[in-house]
């Protein structure tokens, strides 16, 4: 059995849940919601290898995640893919994949990768 509330604290505790409900969905964005949202497996990837970097700790964890965070707030998602993709066949080698290395355009693409992970550098670290 509840016992009821006097008016004052009851209107009191319908302003109080109102204002939570006002409050919650401007501070509780859904992964879709973020701009550039990268796909879980892509930021459980850069994790993984931030961590093997850095070190396998809570703080790494923490710090590595908050890094491919600002990445994805700094960096589209397709331009994400097609720095990462240049960087991966630039290291293969040879005659073939040198357009790779010294394309203008390439470079700047992952220049702008290379500007995102100082900014999470940073912010992170």
């Amino acid at each position: 059995m509840s016992v009821p509330l006097p008016k004052a604290e009851a209107l009191g505790a319908v302003l109080v849940a109102l204002a939570l409900a006002i409050a919650a969905p401007a501070s509780a964005q859904s992964p879709t919601d973020l701009p550039n949202d990268y796909p879980t497996i892509t930021r459980a990837d850069y994790v993984f290898g931030c961590m093997a970097a850095n070190g396998e700790t809570r703080t790494a964890l923490e710090r590595c995640s908050c890094s491919i965070d600002v990445i994805a707030s700094v960096l589209p998602y397709d331009r994400y893919v097609q720095a990462e993709t240049i960087l991966s066949v630039g290291r293969v080698g040879g005659e073939k994949t040198s357009m790779f290395k010294s394309s203008p355009v390439m470079n700047k693409i992952v220049a702008e990768l290379r500007r995102a992970q100082a900014e999470a550098e940073i912010r992170c670290f």
